[in-house]
């Protein structure tokens, strides 16, 4: 199984508008398209809610709502997401309403979903996916916002405190995963903002969900891409979305991740360069792609990754679980 891998997608506010304006197919360019299309599963954290109902979640400090309009399932459908992870601090910005249509159109569209879910038991369960006899299972889960968090007899996402340690019910799940399917990917929106680095309590709980059976680990949350350690891709920045660029960390620069699955684990992965233009993404032109590969050695590097170059591409030596 190729198993494809996006960080952030976020289709609200002026993205948002250029789908109702009638281009939801001008959101991503078909060459990125095609790079997604590569992989066997796809999945991607949606870092926004879909629906046109809604009120903003009444937090006076919470300074960014993400909500995009029904349209928007076309971006995802055309792109072949499979999996689409809520656990993040976007998923109920504009309400319980807003989410339950959020999941209502991602299911009637095919799509699968982690991370969130009706109540705390649905927002937990992996979904187990299977391609020509081998099955995945994914499980999302974000360590902010904790009044996110979906309860016994609310909606909401799947929560975990990750700076105090991965909770029971979380080494439970991957357990449960692991009895039922040849592979678990653990997708976690984790750590602050704009770092060009995992944080160290980042590190220490991709290593415990290792160690609990993970086989594979791919995070967001910082907006920026960084290094690969032990099968564990600590954040894949954004793909698509209207922010602002940061001219030294280069939000507006991202990256596509093919991983090859097999029963005994995965031993190599494919990074491609993308380019985020405002409300639109690319493949990423001559310099860019190498300013996107030179960071990601360099990044991988630190964490004692070997890399090597083919074309416009990075190929990433993974640990084997």
């Amino acid at each position: 199984m190729k198993v494809g891998l996006i960080g952030d997608v976020m289709l609200g506010r002026m993205v948002g508008r250029a789908i109702e304006a009638g281009s939801a197919r001008g959101v991503v360019a078909p060459e990125v398209v095609a790079i997604a299309r590569e992989s066997d599963v796809l999945v991607v954290n949606l870092e926004c809610c879909i629906s046109a109902r809604g009120e903003r979640w009444p937090d006076p400090n919470k300074p960014f709502y993400f909500r995009a309009p029904p349209a928007a399932i076309e971006v995802l459908t055309r792109l072949g997401v499979d999996v689409v992870t809520l656990a993040n601090n976007h998923a109920l910005d504009y309400g319980g309403d807003a989410f339950i249509d959020t999941l209502e159109l991602l299911h009637a569209a095919g799509i699968a979903t982690v991370g969130g879910g009706s109540d705390e038991s649905a927002a937990r369960a992996a979904q187990v996916i299977t391609v020509d006899g081998f099955r995945l299972a994914v499980i999302g889960v974000t360590d902010h916002p904790e009044y996110y968090a979906a309860r016994v007899d609310r909606a909401g996402v799947a929560y975990a405190r990750f700076a105090t340690g991965l909770p029971a019910w979380l080494r439970d799940e991957i357990a449960a995963a692991r009895a039922q399917a040849d592979a678990v990917l653990v997708s976690p929106h984790w750590g602050p903002n704009m770092t060009s680095r995992p944080v160290a309590y980042v590190r220490r709980a991709a290593r415990e969900l290792r160690a609990a059976g993970a086989t594979l680990v791919a995070g967001h949350s910082a907006h920026v891409f960084h290094g690969i350690e032990d099968c564990v891709f600590y954040d894949l920045g954004d793909f698509v979305d209207d922010y602002m660029r940061d001219p030294v960390l280069r939000n507006d620069l991202g990256i596509v991740v093919l991983v090859e699955l097999a029963p005994t684990g995965a031993t190599e992965a494919v990074v491609v360069p993308i380019a985020l233009e405002h409300c639109h993404t690319r493949r990423a032109d001559d310099d860019a792609a190498e300013w996107v590969l030179s960071r990601m050695r360099g990044a991988c590097a630190e964490l004692g990754t070997a890399t090597r170059i083919e074309g416009r591409r990075l190929v990433v030596t993974l640990t084997a679980h």
